[in-house]
């Protein structure tokens, strides 16, 4: 099928909510939509490498499927009805798609089935055309795996995409898709999309079920996506979010959708803001005036703004995080034994990710307990000190990307590795405490460097996260700016 200019031009410029008006109009199809997206992955991805699996002939499938030309079919009138799409290649199941989690151990499984999320992004109209990089299992803030190559940051050569969504944040960026599958257990959704200027949500603890699985690290891992407006994010939202009965996280659910509640002026809100790192570490100058810029749009707009600066042991939180993580990770890899058909090996996973299970192993039930313990009293303080506030304003990394490499998988020292995390102090908190934080890019280095602001709500109160959000998408826009690897490469 010939792709225009113009359909190319519309389907870049459009969020995925309009790419799903156009098709429920009829004035363009899912396939079109999605040979569009696939114009764009071969013409960018030699350039970053976002997307590691082209699953082209199942996206051109679906999009050819008689219910999406019916008028009154579901799937036509979905919320995201074909919209290319790309699920991270990190634990979701899509059945019939590679599941390796980006580790060489894994490298031939296929998912047997759909998770339950999987379900509901195919019930919102969303077409899988392929899927993200992401660094082995999900441990770094980086997305360089050995197995399938560094994924590069659209907006300047040699500096990090973030991670572990840094192929979905990339992707989206330079708009290959509009939308793209994201999960986050110490920063993942929302550092990437800080570095590669995207919106990142993470939702509150429970709002999205794990099924198949039980639970992952005690609360402390999300799932979600990162888009370029606030309204898709909602609306993802919509679609997927839902505890099946019995979870163990189950937030109050307001009664109408985050889409509808996210276009309403929140009122006048008490919302504090800290630029003081609480591990004492310095804040870059443009990193900092980037917050305090936000901090002004928002009392413009009415807001009681107010500082107020977090106070913890970063060190022993950190620790007991960390080590309740590698507990879990060792539990993971000994049931792939029975996937794989033998026990993960030094030569199986690159170095960190072996020490991380060889620290796992070693510690001793007792050891775990009181770790789960010790984050679960540092998570209900910290939410109780924040409580007062509406919403809660941080840096979401307090510097600029690393240098790519800068977070090396190759160290075979855990505590030597985790200890360059301290960019990111203000992320991991919040998935202790489980409330709702999303990552907008609001400020812009002197070089044109995205740096994104974080906005923290109470549990269960993402409703007020996408009001405030929207808000400063209209005080501040982002819409428009766009990296050089589109600006400096188009498509003709």
């Amino acid at each position: 099928m010939a792709i225009t200019k113009s359909l190319i031009n519309t389907y870049m410029e459009s969020d995925a909510l309009d790419l799903a008006r156009l098709v429920r109009l009829g004035e363009v199809s899912p396939v079109e939509w999605v040979e569009a997206a696939i114009t764009c992955i071969e013409h960018f991805n030699p350039e970053i490498n976002a997307v590691i699996h082209k699953l082209y002939d199942m996206g051109r499938e679906a999009a050819a499927a008689p219910v999406f030309a019916d008028p009154a079919s579901a799937n036509r009138n979905a919320p995201f009805a074909g919209v290319p799409f790309l699920l991270k290649e990190i634990a979701s199941l899509w059945k019939g798609t590679p599941l390796t989690n980006c580790s060489r151990y894994l490298k031939d499984r296929i998912a047997p089935d759909d998770s339950e999320v999987t379900r509901r992004i195919k019930r919102s109209g969303l077409i899988l055309v392929g899927k993200s990089n992401a660094p082995e299992n999900g441990w770094s803030i980086s997305t360089e795996p050995k197995l399938y190559g560094v994924t590069k940051n659209p907006w300047k050569e040699g500096i990090t995409a973030g991670g572990s969504s840094g192929g979905s944040a990339s992707a989206v960026a330079v708009h290959m898709v509009p939308i793209g599958e994201a999960s986050d257990g110490a920063g993942s959704i929302r550092i990437p999309a800080s570095c590669c200027g995207v919106v990142g949500m993470k939702p509150s603890r429970g709002r999205v079920t794990l099924a198949p699985f039980a639970d992952y690290w005690h609360g402390g891992a999300y799932f979600l996506c990162v888009t370029r407006t606030v309204r898709d994010t909602a609306a993802y939202l919509d679609a997927v979010s839902g505890a099946l009965p019995g979870e163990p996280y189950t937030p109050p659910t307001p009664d109408l959708p985050w889409l509808e509640l996210a276009a309403r002026e929140p009122g006048k809100l008490r919302i504090g803001y800290t630029v003081s790192p609480p591990n004492g570490t310095p804040i870059d100058a443009q990193v900092k005036q980037s917050v305090l810029s936000v901090v002004h749009a928002l009392e413009k707009l009415g807001h009681i703004v107010e500082e107020y600066d977090i106070a913890f042991d970063t060190d022993t939180v950190w620790k007991a995080y960390t080590n309740m993580t590698c507990v879990q990770t060792a539990a993971t890899f000994n049931a792939l034994s029975a996937v794989v058909g033998r026990p993960v090996t030094p030569d199986d996973v690159e170095p960190v990710t072996w020490a991380i299970i060889e620290r796992g192993r070693s510690i001793s039930g007792v050891t775990h307990s009181n770790d789960i313990d010790q984050i679960r009293l540092f998570g209900r303080d910290l939410a109780t000190h924040l409580s007062p506030y509406d919403i809660f304003i941080t840096p979401m990394l307090t510097q600029l990307p690393r240098p790519m490499g800068y977070y090396d998988m190759s160290d075979t020292d855990i505590d030597h590795y985790n200890a360059k995390w301290t960019d990111s102090i203000f992320a991991y908190p919040f998935n202790i405490t489980g409330q709702p934080t999303i990552s907008l890019p609001l400020g812009w280095s002197d070089n044109n460097i995205p740096i994104g602001i974080q906005l923290i709500g109470r549990y269960g109160d993402e409703a007020t996260v996408l009001q405030v959000s929207a808000q400063l998408e209209q005080a501040m826009p982002w819409k428009g700016r766009c990296p050089p690897v589109v600006t400096d490469n188009p498509i003709v």
